[in-house]
């Protein structure tokens, strides 16, 4: 059995999450900022199913990205060098989020970003916290992916991708812009080949959160990204 949240802004000991499936920690609550905030702050997210309540998990181990670790496979590098595409910073986050909602995914009926989650992650991305990054071929948006930035961890949410390769060209570009901001991990959250095969590793439970302790005590100020920093930082790419 998982505990049902009470109205507080409160969650069980990431301990007490379950083994099978791995990491489900509580059900209920809701999907205000503040609730939000404070699951991500301590290493946890929310992940459910139309029809179901809201569920919350912190898995073990943690897939985790650090971001000077992003691998660049060949067909990528030579895509990054030819430079026919742009990369934006939360100048389409509603789109973003849209399009990744409707993306099909392998064994997966439907998606978990439900319209409820949409609205929760645009309250965030109008407080500052939640951002896109957006990957632009011939004036149109091909692909990118969005997430939460408490203190100086950032927190992928999900990605996609219209044309070959865009959903990793925006990742790849975030990367760099992290590293130039002294952020020092990416959660990707749950394990996945696909994850794997751009650098990610998953790393024990504790040991991510106690990198979250140091990582949000850090501090940035919500909405400090520079609307330029992406292109600055790909100059040096």
């Amino acid at each position: 059995m998982i505990p049902w949240l009470p109205t507080e802004t409160v969650f069980p000991p990431l301990a007490s999450a379950l083994a099978a499936p791995n990491g489900l920690l509580a059900a209920g609550g809701d999907l205000s900022p503040q609730r939000l905030l404070a699951a991500y702050a301590h290493g946890i997210f929310p992940w459910y199913a139309p029809g179901e309540p809201i569920l919350w998990w912190s898995p073990d181990p943690r897939m985790v990205l650090f971001p000077g670790e992003i691998r660049i496979a060949r067909s990528l590098a030579k895509t990054l060098r030819r430079r026919d595409y742009e990369v934006r910073l939360d100048t389409a986050f509603d789109d973003v989020v849209a399009a990744c909602a409707g993306m099909p995914r392998p064994r997966q009926n439907g998606t978990w970003i439900v319209p409820e989650m949409q609205e929760a992650y645009r309250e965030l991305h109008r407080l500052g916290f939640a951002h896109s990054v957006e990957t632009w071929i011939d004036g149109e948006l091909a692909g990118g992916l969005y997430g939460v930035a408490i203190g100086r961890a950032f927190y992928g949410e999900s990605m996609f991708a219209r044309r070959t390769d865009a959903s990793k060209i925006a990742l790849t570009h975030l990367g760099v812009q992290l590293r130039r901001l002294g952020f020092g991990i990416i959660d990707c959250q749950m394990e996945t080949a696909h994850l794997a095969s751009l650098g990610a590793r998953p790393i024990p439970r504790a040991e991510f959160r106690a990198l979250l302790d140091g990582l949000v005590a850090a501090g940035t100020a919500p909405g400090s990204w520079p609307a330029n920093a992406v292109k600055d930082a790909f100059r040096a790419t």
